[in-house]
């Protein structure tokens, strides 16, 4: 089952950089893992509300050319779905029995556009907390390595 990750933006920290590759790598050995990087829309330190609107649209026209029609898409959101490792790593491990192609899609900075919640055939959650984007991105692909690392009945897991 290969596995799409589309985030907004590059990563511009050295560390969290050197991160995401680490746990890409990592993950390699599980499955075939995709990341793409979509154009994030520069908006100003005091932006008004139009102006984010504008920034997510743009954002989610980037994401969405990147998402095929059969693809099962699963958007990281605040209001979604929270799992604990154990069971996320079962969900994962029934979409990997029953789906194609999974796409994952983070946001950026301002979350993502009703468009792309819309699209997607679920939410997903890292919990009630706010992480920088790019934080937010290395913290997820450690929890799917985790998760493939639980699936396989390795150790890492605690």
């Amino acid at each position: 089952m290969p596995i799409t990750i589309i985030a907004i933006g590059k990563v511009k920290e050295a560390y969290l950089r050197e991160g995401c590759a680490e746990y890409a790598k990592r993950l390699s050995g599980y499955t075939p893992i995709t990341i793409v990087e979509a154009d994030e829309y520069r908006i100003g330190d005091k932006p008004v509300v139009k102006e984010i609107e504008t920034g997510m649209h743009k954002e989610a026209q980037a994401i969405l050319k990147h998402i095929k029609p059969a693809d099962y898409v699963i958007a990281l959101a605040i209001e979604g779905k929270t799992y604990s490792s154990e069971d996320w790593a079962t969900h994962l491990d029934i979409l990997r029995a029953n789906q194609g192609n999974i796409v994952f899609v983070l946001g950026g900075s301002y979350g993502l556009s009703p468009d792309i919640k819309k699209r997607a055939d679920e939410l997903l959650s890292m919990g009630p907390l706010t992480f920088p984007h790019q934080l937010a991105r290395l913290v997820f692909l450690e929890q799917l390595y985790r998760a493939f690392k639980i699936i396989k009945g390795e150790t890492y897991h605690k």
